[in-house]
């Protein structure tokens, strides 16, 4: 197909015959009974309302009423122009499973670029998949493959995915790539990537490659719901390491909970992500990194109005990306790590992070640094943000055994302990060879993280026996408000305000490293008076101006 096939179709004005524009897919041989195999019936109408198509330009519908269709031990190859709609998530049902051929992922629908030659004019269009249900807990693997998907479509154009409903997939929930003029409106997955590690490809709840059309992929992601997936909630993917990072994606109002990584920026270029919430993921709430494929990290994007809170590791990781982020107007609170988190991961871009904005966000509560700095940055500016309360990983070390301590899966209460409220949050408590994540706690329980997304432990072994000793370390001596702990030049710190209200857990407002360096910087109107001690330079500035900066005893 010509690139003029993206923008305009042949019209006639009746269609051919044998191809109905809608149907009922009962009318075509699907059943809907739970029983019979119904995958065989789907590929055939599929395949006649695609020819139906190629000939008329007409896009066609399959209607599946309220049912459980079974598909079995093989995936659907898609075709242009058909789209697949039901009564709803509750009342449509597709049951993948694999029982008769172990070997076979079984997607209820696939067109990619291995498998069918998909690429920029061999792309599929035309097609809507809606108000239906996607079950993937009937299909088991061998090994992990990361076609075990809900739906795995490479380039599309003009496609949308509306108000689905897709769980226990044993790969990416809906992992579709290459999607122009697209949509992902109101789908919900919930426990995808069941079969992954957590360190192999796929594995998410919404996966997204990117970068097969070029500059710029025009996608939306809004309104959805991403619970307990094995590594993302929703993530945008560069493929390969030569292509340009695109432009064009939103993210808009989302909810990603509980997941590995709430949402993943790993190679666009100008993501916008507004009015998320990013909440108990196990690593990062929100997470910029070469992670990918392509081993390259998102750059110049934009998060604003986000609630990112009770993550179990940072709030705000990022990772080795060149930088021009923007990060304003979120609320960045109670996570078991630092609320902002500039780190080198060791692999992807190795320069600076440039012009990084970090303005008018609400950091409060978090378990170490409110803004953490462990990689080089250059131009770099942090105005007008609410920094307070933070560092609250301040409880001594402790141990524990005896007639008081219990365990559970997802507990350890020690009814003889007298805890500070949250002071262990985000430490490993040790039971012998057993370990677990601290998520938050009381004066007497630990509550844990899962081990892993979607589990029901939080330990890495057997839940330890009743009075077993237990260790937790020490949280860090010193926490601050804004932490400099790498090279940080040419960047601009004004109108910040750093204090505590609830518990003085922030021992310094503004704190330079003795390996941090602040060059040729502009640190100026900010308040540090409300901490412990307002500043600690281990290492002095170099240039630059520090003015009008108010702390304790100055």
């Amino acid at each position: 197909m010509s690139r003029k096939g993206l923008t305009t179709s042949v019209q006639r004005l009746a269609p051919v015959a044998g191809a109905p524009l809608w149907c009922d897919a009962h009318d075509f041989g699907l059943t809907g009974d739970g029983v019979t195999n119904d995958q065989p019936a789907l590929a055939a109408l599929v395949d006649r309302l695609g020819e139906g198509y190629a000939a008329d330009g007409r896009a066609r519908v399959i209607y599946c009423p309220p049912g459980i269709y079974s598909i079995r031990d093989a995936g659907t190859v898609w075709r242009s122009g058909v789209s697949l709609v039901g009564a709803g998530p509750a009342a449509t049902r597709f049951l993948l499973s694999n029982e008769g051929n172990r070997g076979d992922p079984v997607p209820l629908a696939f067109w990619t670029t291995v498998q069918h030659g998909a690429d920029r004019d061999r792309h599929i269009a035309d097609c809507m998949f809606a108000d239906f249900e996607i079950d993937g807990s009937g299909v088991g693997m061998a090994e992990y493959n990361y076609l075990a998907k809900g739906l795995g479509l490479q380039y599309v154009v003009r496609g949308v995915f509306r108000n689905l409903y897709i769980h226990h997939t044993g790969a990416t929930g809906l992992g579709c790539d290459f999607l122009q003029d697209s949509l992902i409106d109101g789908v919900v997955v919930v426990g995808c990537g069941r079969l992954d590690n957590g360190e192999q490809m796929g594995g998410a709840g919404i996966g997204v490659g990117i970068g097969g059309w070029g500059d710029v992929e025009r996608l939306t992601i809004a309104n959805c719901t991403t619970i307990g997936n094995g590594t993302n909630g929703i993530f945008l993917e560069l493929q390969k390491e030569n292509w340009p990072p695109p432009r064009g994606f939103r993210i808009i109002g989302c909810h990603s909970q509980a997941n590995r990584f709430g949402i993943s920026d790993w190679g666009a270029d100008g993501l916008v992500v507004s009015a998320c919430t990013l909440t108990n993921n196990l690593e990062a709430g929100f997470d910029v990194s070469a992670n990918g494929t392509s081993g390259v990290a998102g750059r110049g994007g934009l998060l604003t109005g986000c609630d990112i809170d009770r993550n179990v590791g940072d709030g705000i990781s990022m990772g080795n990306t060149p930088g021009g982020y923007a990060v304003r107007g979120n609320r960045i609170s109670r996570n078991g790590g630092y609320g902002y988190h500039e780190h080198d991961l060791g692999s992807g871009y190795r320069g600076p992070a440039a012009d990084v904005v970090i303005e008018g966000n609400d950091i409060r509560d978090n378990a170490l640094d409110g803004i953490r700095i462990d990689r080089p940055m250059i131009d770099a500016t942090i105005l007008g943000n609410r920094i307070r309360d933070n560092g609250r990983r301040s409880a001594p070390a402790h141990r524990g055994s005896g007639e008081a301590v219990r365990y559970a899966p997802r507990t350890v209460i020690d009814g003889a302990a007298d805890w500070p409220w949250d002071g262990h949050r985000g430490k490993v408590v040790r039971v012998d060879s057993r370990v677990a994540v601290v998520a938050a706690n009381t004066a007497t329980e630990l509550s844990l993280a899962e081990v892993r997304p979607d589990g029901a432990t939080g330990w890495n072994e057997a839940t330890p026996a009743p009075g077993t000793p237990y260790e937790l370390p020490a949280g860090p001596t010193v926490r601050a408000g804004i932490t400099v702990n790498s090279r940080f030049e040419s960047a601009t710190v004004r109108a910040n305000r750093v204090w505590h209200r609830d518990e003085n857990t922030q021992t310094y407002g503004f704190w330079i490293t003795a390996v941090g360096s602040c060059v040729s910087c502009r640190i100026e109107d900010n308040d540090f008076a409300g901490t412990e001690t307002g500043i600690r330079l281990e290492t002095p500035p170099v240039g630059g101006r520090w003015d009008r900066n108010h702390e304790d005893g100055t």
